[in-house]
C-alpha cells in the first residue's frame, strides 16, 4: 500500500459505506435487459413546438403522413447523458415527428449492438463515439447522423493524492472499466498529446467499474476513470478530486456521444431517418434549454443515490446544446478516428477521411 492510502478508520467505513450504497443502487439501472415500451403523455402545455425543430438544418421536411413509424432504439438505462431519449418519449418529440418509438435498454457489448443495428433488430442507438468507432472501422452497416453532446467522462484520484493533472500520471497506474472503453480511449489520446506514450508510460489496470474508487483507496492505483453517473456521485465525497474531463481544451465542443442509424433504413427510407435524428436532436436542446424539466424525466432510470438536483447538475454538465450534422459532423469523426490512430487503436492503413465519408450521412440533405 503506497503512502496516498491514508486515512482514519471511521473516515475509510464512511467511504465503503457510501460505494457499496452507490454500486447497490446503479446495478438495477444497468442490469437491466430487454424491450421496454414507454406510452408517450400528451404533449405538455407547456412546450411550445411552434420553436421546434430547434435543430433546423437543409431540411423543413414535414412530419411523416400515415400510422405511426413504429422502431426500436437501442440505449444503455443507465447513462445520465442519454437523458435526452426519454424527454422524447415524455414530451412527445417522437410523436410530433409521427413516430412510435420504443426504447431497447441494451446491456451486452458494444460489437453486440452495433450488430443488433446492423442487422434490423434495432433501427438505432446512441453509444459513446470513442467506443463505437474501432468496430465501425471493421464495417458494420451503421451510419452516424448526429451528435449528441459533450462530456461526462473524467479521471479522479484521491483529494490527499500528489496527482493534479494528467502529466503527473506518467509511469503510474490508472484504473478503468473497460480497457477498450471510450474513457481509456479519450484520455490516452490526451497522453499522446502531452508526449506521454499512453502504452508504455501508464500502466492500466481493470476493476469492476463500480469498485474503480477502492482500487485508489486501498494505493493499488494513482488515479481512475470513470463516467457520470458515478464519477459525478463520487466527486460528491470530500475524498476524491476530478484531475481531468472530456471537456476540457479543445474537446469541449467536440461530440462525446453519436446516434446511429441501420444502414438500411438510410438507404430505404431517408424520411424516417431525418425524421427520428430531428426528434432526437429537438430533444436534446430541449433538454439543454430545460434541465429542470429533463432530470424528472430521466429520474426513474438514475441511481437511488442520485438526488434529482445531482441529475440536473449532470444534465447542466454535458452539453446537450452541441449536436453536429453533415460536414461538420465528418470532421469530428475523421479527428477522432486520426486520434485513435495516433495512439495504435485504429490500424495505421486506415484512410481516415474515407472513414468517415462511408460512416456518416448527413441525413437533412434528403
Amino acid at each position: 500500500m503506497n503512502n496516498e492510502n491514508k486515512g482514519g478508520g471511521s473516515s475509510l467505513d464512511r467511504r465503503h459505506l457510501l460505494q457499496a450504497g452507490l454500486a447497490a443502487a446503479f446495478a438495477a439501472p444497468l442490469g437491466a435487459l430487454g424491450a421496454q415500451a414507454f406510452a408517450p403523455q400528451p404533449i405538455g402545455s407547456g412546450i411550445d413546438f411552434s420553436e421546434f425543430p430547434l435543430c433546423r438544418t437543409a431540411s423543413d421536411a414535414p412530419a411523416l403522413t400515415g400510422a405511426p413509424r413504429k422502431l426500436k432504439l437501442s440505449w444503455n438505462a443507465g447513462a445520465v447523458c442519454l437523458a435526452p431519449l426519454p424527454v422524447a418519449i415524455e414530451h412527445g418529440f417522437f410523436q410530433k415527428q409521427n413516430l412510435d418509438v420504443e426504447l431497447v435498454n441494451y446491456s451486452g457489448s458494444t460489437d453486440q449492438l452495433l450488430e443488433a443495428i446492423a442487422t434490423g433488430k434495432s433501427d438505432a442507438g446512441l453509444g459513446m463515439a470513442l467506443r463505437w468507432l474501432k468496430p465501425l472501422e471493421q464495417g458494420f452497416d451503421v451510419k452516424i447522423a448526429a451528435g449528441t453532446h459533450g462530456g461526462c467522462m473524467r479521471v479522479l484520484t484521491r483529494t490527499d493524492s500528489s496527482v493534479s493533472r494528467l502529466a503527473d500520471l506518467k509511469g503510474k497506474i490508472v484504473a478503468v472499466g473497460d480497457l477498450a472503453g471510450p474513457d481509456k480511449n479519450f484520455f490516452s489520446i490526451q497522453f499522446a498529446k502531452l508526449g506521454i506514450d499512453p502504452i508504455k508510460d501508464v500502466d492500466w489496470r481493470a476493476y469492476p467499474g463500480n469498485l474503480l474508487n477502492v482500487a485508489v483507496e486501498k494505493g493499488e492505483v494513482q488515479a481512475f476513470l470513470s463516467s457520470d453517473p458515478l464519477a459525478y456521485l463520487w466527486l460528491k465525497d470530500s475524498q476524491y478530486k476530478e484531475v481531468a474531463s472530456n471537456l476540457d481544451g479543445e474537446y469541449r465542443d467536440k461530440s462525446c456521444c453519436i446516434v446511429g442509424l441501420r444502414g438500411s433504413l438510410v438507404r430505404e427510407e431517408p424520411q424516417v431517418a431525418r425524421a427520428i435524428t430531428q426528434a432526437l436532436l429537438d430533444a436534446a436542446m430541449f433538454t439543454s434549454q430545460n434541465p429542470t424539466v429533463a432530470a424528472k424525466s430521466f429520474q426513474p432510470y438514475a441511481p437511488k443515490a442520485a438526488t434529482l438536483a445531482d441529475i440536473e447538475g449532470m444534465v447542466r454538465y454535458h452539453t446537450h446544446h452541441h449536436h453536429p450534422v453533415g460536414e461538420v459532423l465528418k470532421r469530428e469523426l475523421k479527428a477522432y478516428a486520426d486520434d485513435l490512430k495516433s495512439v495504435q487503436v485504429f490500424k495505421q492503413s486506415t484512410d481516415t477521411a474515407k472513414f468517415a465519408e462511408r460512416i456518416y450521412v448527413d441525413v437533412f440533405a434528403v
